[in-house]
């Protein structure tokens, strides 16, 4: 493959992004019972997030713990973290690729009465002169960018010295991705006998959206996320993310001492926390 067709087909994995997200935004489904970016709308849409989804995210993210940094927020969507760090004192800004998340996220800020600087951007291209920041947050998108490694090699260089990253990617190692990506879809419904990839697998059933938006998608075992991040130092990985429900009738039989146990083992979630 020529590098002019490689860089044709990157800017259509970028593009379907770009639409996808525009017309969907992540998380704006579980505050549809309310007028769109009402302040009940965004209140139901955080109540989701940290009380249903991810009740572990405030903490492990750590929410509250940057007060008077620097954050950089890649990809920040409708600004619902975002506006987190913000609340705990970090001096933010977010980053995205699809205008309207900016516009949606500029808009959220303002609703609660706080304030951040914003930018459509790449990931891999980010607009920012070297140790701009103390601090870059970027949760569950830089699998959907083609460039994972220039992406992490942006965050390494927009980071000042002894700064923080903290990045989450799908994990390859979760219950999820076996259980539904391989056994469902990929065994049970023929979709690797057709040549399909878990990758693609991934596109067509985890992102699916009624506009039909099929963006890349990629998993990441624990090695391979270290390997991304060996440029850093102190990197610690942690595993996040699983509900009972994916178990179906066996939920009730598992102890919670065991369920959390796997939550933290092969959960949906793998967390890179890494120092410059």
């Amino acid at each position: 493959m020529s590098t002019q067709t490689e860089n044709m087909n990157l800017d259509e994995e970028k593009q379907r992004a770009r639409e996808q997200w525009g017309e969907d935004p992540c998380g704006a489904v579980y505050g549809r019972e309310h007028e769109f970016g009402t302040r009940e709308f965004f209140d139901e849409v955080e109540r989701h997030r940290y009380t249903e989804y991810a009740p572990w995210m405030p903490e492990v993210m750590g929410f509250n713990g940057f007060a008077g940094a620097r954050l950089l927020e890649v990809g920040c969507g409708m600004g619902t973290d975002l506006l987190q760090f913000a609340r705990g004192g970090a001096k933010v800004t977010g980053v995205d690729l699809t205008p309207r998340s900016i516009q949606i996220s500029r808009q959220h800020l303002d609703v609660y009465g706080a304030s951040g600087d914003f930018a459509i951007s790449d990931g891999e291209n980010l607009p920012f002169a070297d140790e701009s920041f103390d601090v870059v947050y970027s949760n569950g998108v830089l699998h959907h960018t083609p460039g994972t490694a220039g992406a992490v090699r942006e965050i390494h260089r927009v980071l000042r010295p002894g700064g923080q990253a903290r990045v989450m990617l799908y994990h390859r190692g979760s219950f999820a991705y076996w259980s539904q990506v391989i056994v469902r879809y990929g065994i049970l419904r023929g979709e690797l006998l057709r040549g399909n990839t878990p990758a693609g697998i991934m596109s067509k059933y985890v992102e699916f959206n009624e506009g039909g938006g099929r963006p890349l998608v990629k998993a990441y075992s624990r090695r391979e996320a270290r390997q991304l991040f060996s440029m850093f130092r102190d990197v610690t990985i942690h595993v996040q993310q699983l509900t009972r429900e994916e178990f179906y009738f066996l939920s009730r039989l598992i102890p919670e001492s065991i369920f959390q146990t796997l939550r933290t083992t092969i959960g949906w979630n793998v967390i890179i926390s890494a120092q410059r």
